[in-house]
C-alpha cells in the first residue's frame, strides 16, 4: 500500500483525562481509517493535572486494542497543520453541544482556509457521553463516595490512574 492510498486521520485533545467519551470517538473513528493519531495537544497556557507521559500511557493503555491507533502530542503549530506534517487527510472532532458545534463549524472554516486538502469528520456520541468532559470528571474528584461517581465516567486504566494518584497524595 503507497502512502497516498493510506487513510490517515488525527482525533487530539488535551486528554487530561482521557474519559469514556473519548474512547468512544476512538473506537468510532479507527475502523473508518487505515491509521488513526490521537495526539495530545499541548497548550503551555493551560494549567493540566496529568504530564504529558501520562496521558500518553493512559491513552496508550485505552487503545491497546486498537493496532491502527498511535498515540502521540504536538505543540505551537495548529492542529491542520500538525494533521498535515504527519500525511493526515482527516481531522476527526466530537460534537456534544449546539455551542461544540458552532465552534467546530468556525474551526473547520479555518482549517479549509489553512490547508483545503483536509477534511473534518464530525462524530457525535451518544447522550451518556454528551456530558462528560475531562474537566467534570477533575471536579468530582473528593467529596464523599467521588470513586463511584467517576468510575462511569472515564476507563479502567484511567480509573486506575486517578485511584492510584488519590490513594499516593492522601498519604
Amino acid at each position: 500500500m503507497t502512502s497516498s492510498t493510506i487513510r490517515r486521520a488525527v482525533y487530539a485533545g488535551s486528554f487530561d483525562p482521557p474519559t469514556n467519551g473519548h474512547l468512544w470517538m476512538i473506537r468510532e473513528a479507527q475502523p473508518l481509517f487505515d491509521e488513526l493519531t490521537v495526539a495530545i495537544g499541548i497548550n503551555p497556557e493551560k494549567t493540566t493535572t496529568y504530564s504529558i507521559e501520562e496521558r500518553k500511557q493512559m491513552l496508550r493503555a485505552i487503545t491497546a486494542n486498537f493496532p491502527n491507533v498511535k498515540i502521540s502530542c504536538f505543540e505551537n503549530q495548529y492542529l491542520v497543520n500538525y494533521a498535515r506534517s504527519i500525511g493526515a487527510d482527516f481531522i476527526v472532532r466530537g460534537i456534544r453541544t449546539a455551542s461544540d458545534y458552532e465552534y467546530e463549524r468556525s474551526m473547520r472554516h479555518i482549517n479549509h482556509d489553512l490547508q483545503p486538502d483536509i477534511s473534518t469528520i464530525f462524530l457525535m456520541p451518544p447522550r451518556e457521553f454528551a456530558e462528560v468532559s475531562s474537566t467534570m470528571v477533575k471536579g468530582m474528584v473528593g467529596p464523599q463516595n467521588w470513586q463511584a461517581m467517576i468510575r462511569r465516567y472515564v476507563p479502567d486504566a484511567v480509573y486506575e490512574k486517578i485511584m492510584q494518584d488519590h490513594m499516593y497524595h492522601e498519604d
